[in-house]
This record gives structure tokens, sequence and C-alpha cells, in this order.
């Protein structure tokens, strides 16, 4: 008979729990982004900008105001090459976070690593983005984003702590 289990304690389960979210929100990302280029593909060999002018109709917004201007106009600038170039994009995009959010929901080292650079990297971005111009959608999303960095380098530290190798 061998020894028995020890169960973790109750904040290695919460702290395990909490990257597993993190696993699934990476894996909905990379699926929004894989719909999204897919998406593009299907305006290949379309009027982009015939496209993009029957949904501002659509949803009866003033084709002459500022954001459906700038979207049509993007919309102009596309070309089969451009489109099948940012469906590439965000097929390599969603592959990354599919491949993240596996090694988070196994809670592999790597993923940690990983998770805390790629939410790290838009930190400043956002920053200069809330004193440029405030909204709660901005501080919001710099708040998640801070979390998500704590949790995977309090995960690192505390693997770093039992003695766990960073490739594991």
């Amino acid at each position: 008979m061998g020894a028995p289990e020890l169960a973790p304690p109750a904040s290695a389960r919460a702290r395990s729990a909490a990257i597993r979210t993190v696993a699934l929100f990476e894996a909905f990302k990379g699926a929004v982004v894989l719909l999204a280029g897919s998406g593009l593909l299907l305006l290949i060999h379309t009027d982009v900008h015939a496209a993009a002018a029957r949904l501002i109709e659509h949803w009866h917004l003033n084709p002459a105001s500022r954001y459906p201007q700038i979207f049509l106009q993007a919309a102009s600038n596309l070309q089969d090459s451009r489109l099948t170039l940012l469906a590439a994009g965000a097929a390599l995009y969603a592959l990354v976070r599919f491949v993240e959010a596996w090694g988070l929901y196994g809670e592999k080292a790597w993923a940690e690593v990983l998770a805390a650079v790629s939410g790290g990297v838009y930190v400043p971005f956002e920053v200069v983005e809330i004193l440029r111009q405030p909204s709660s959608h901005g501080v919001l999303l710099l708040i998640v984003n801070l979390v998500v960095v704590a949790l995977m380098v309090g995960a690192l530290l505390q693997r770093r702590k039992r003695g766990g190798h960073p490739a594991d």
C-alpha cells in the first residue's frame, strides 16, 4: 500500500483554477481570431469596399462621419494578397493562443512564461492609451492584463520555490 496522497493547499487549488481559466480565455481568443481570419478569406475576390458600404448602410450609419469613413478607406485598400496575409497572420496568432492555452491547462512552466510575457507586452501600450484617452474599457483591459501577468509570475515563483524546473 502506497503513501496517501496529500491534497494541495487551497491556495494552490485556487491558483490552478485561475490558470485554467486563463487557459480557456486564451483558447477563446484564439477561436475568435481564427473565425475572423476565416471571414477575411471569404472576402477574397469580392468588392470589399462595396461590402463595407452595404454594412454601413445596414447599420444605418452616416457614411460621411469619421469612423465609417475610416472603415471605408481601410476596405478600399484591401487587395486579395493583403487579405490572404491578414488571414495567415490570424491563423498564426490563433495557433500561438491554442498552444499557450494547452500548456496553461496542463500547468506547464513554458506556457506560464509565454502568458506572462504576452500579457506584459501590452501593458505599456494600455497605460499610454489610458493617459491619452481615459476610458473604463481601457482601465479594465489594463487590470485584466496585470492580473494575468501577476498570476503567471506568481505561479512561476511558486514553482521555483518548490524546486520545479522551468521546463516542466
